[in-house]
């Protein structure tokens, strides 16, 4: 009986990651279908950006100040330089440049795009030495094939549109047809570029923050002070971008639930989380479950949001997902072979203590065997 609670304990640990990416896929999938929404209703991106990072930093914060207030290390210059930039990328190019892609796209187009974010992130690690390149391995091929099927699956969608593509509940949902122009087309591949731009700055704010989490391991910490300095960030930008006072009005409407939905769900939840499993499994593993995503939205999308599904964003996707799980693949050898590495010394040093454990206990045994003593002979003494 405890063996099997044993066996199911370390069954849930081991899970640990997977669940944690799995959930936040869907918390995903429902911010970008809000979001979509509200952009559609006319908000600023550039307004649900500052407001998204300051309800994450509002819910985060007090939980970094209580729960890591005497193991937080002490912010350096060169820390507080990683954190700046950190808040440039995540929250600054980042949100804007795929908010941007969304308003011009659709739903289930710039989460196919996100797609290649593990193919890119796997490029910047390797630029950064994080990762190593071996083509003699099987799996460092898996990667590398992979990430080129993944640019050319981008590429598809991003250069070839098609028909549009009909489900089976299609013609139960009512849709506004809007002829095709070229005013659209155009839009669509201004929005294809900035979901690339988006993506590669997200690949770098991964990379980045595995480096910053080695000199500055306190999660809640890292993750409350790049949504501040990203908040920040994004007031400047939206200053410069936006003129207009208007803009930053908000209410108790779908605008009001994108931003604090995105800040507390996917900048502060998804941050933390991100975080805590880079930390164990790498960069790589974090960015592989976005395919779930797709889907999800892609199921939402065509319900509540009517979305046109073409052709070339599906060829494009299925290419995208076989290179992802080909990079995934090769990350997953990867991460056998440096558990099998640790295992092995850990063994040979365990052999190697019992060895001398028991040299130890047959020298303690040699040295306590009793000496023999010369019988004790007893001699009378004559009788008179």
């Amino acid at each position: 009986m405890d063996g099997n609670l044993g066996c199911f304990g370390n069954f849930i640990q081991r899970s640990k990651p997977y669940i944690a990416m799995i959930s936040l896929q869907f918390g995903y999938a429902g911010m970008n279908i809000i979001t979509k929404v509200s952009l559609n209703r006319g908000m600023s991106h550039y307004v649900l950006v500052v407001y998204r990072h300051a309800f994450a930093t509002a819910v985060i914060a007090p939980f970094a100040l209580i729960l890591e207030r005497k193991v937080r290390p002490k912010i350096t210059f060169p820390i507080f330089m990683q954190i700046f930039v950190l808040g440039l990328l995540g929250p600054v190019i980042d949100q804007n440049f795929y908010y941007a892609g969304l308003k011009f796209t659709s739903p289930t187009f710039s989460c196919a795009m996100s797609n290649m974010l593990p193919a890119m992130t796997f490029v910047m690690a390797v630029l950064c030495r994080i990762e190593r390149v071996d083509m003699k391995k099987v799996r460092c091929q898996a990667k590398v094939v992979g990430t080129i099927v993944t640019v050319a699956g981008a590429m598809l969608m991003t250069l070839y549109k098609g028909h549009v593509i009909n489900f089976f509940w299609s013609s139960h949902i009512k849709t506004h047809s809007v002829p095709d122009t070229a005013a659209a087309d155009k839009d669509w591949f201004k929005g294809s570029i900035l979901l690339i731009f988006a993506t590669l700055a997200w690949s770098s704010f991964f990379i980045l923050q595995a480096v910053t989490l080695k000199r500055y391991s306190t999660q809640l910490s890292l993750t409350s002070l790049v949504c501040f300095m990203g908040t920040l960030q994004s007031i400047v930008v939206t200053f410069v971008m936006e003129h207009k006072s208007s803009v930053w009005t908000i209410g108790w409407d779908m605008n009001l639930l994108a931003a604090a939905y995105a800040g507390i769900v996917t900048s502060g939840i998804a941050y933390y989380v991100q975080g805590l499993v880079m930390q164990k499994r790498g960069p790589v593993f974090v960015t592989a479950f976005s395919p779930l995503m797709m889907i999800i939205v892609a199921i939402m999308g065509s319900f509540i949001l009517a979305e046109k599904i073409y052709l070339g964003g599906v060829l494009g996707a299925i290419l995208i997902v076989i290179g992802l799980y080909s990079v995934l693949w090769g990350k997953y050898k990867e991460y056998k072979e440096k558990e099998a590495e640790a295992i092995l010394p850990e063994a040979i040093k365990s052999n190697t203590a019992t060895a001398s454990d028991v040299q130890s206990n047959m020298a303690v045994a040699v040295i306590t065997v009793p000496v023999p003593q010369p019988s004790l002979i007893v001699t009378h003494a004559p009788k008179a």
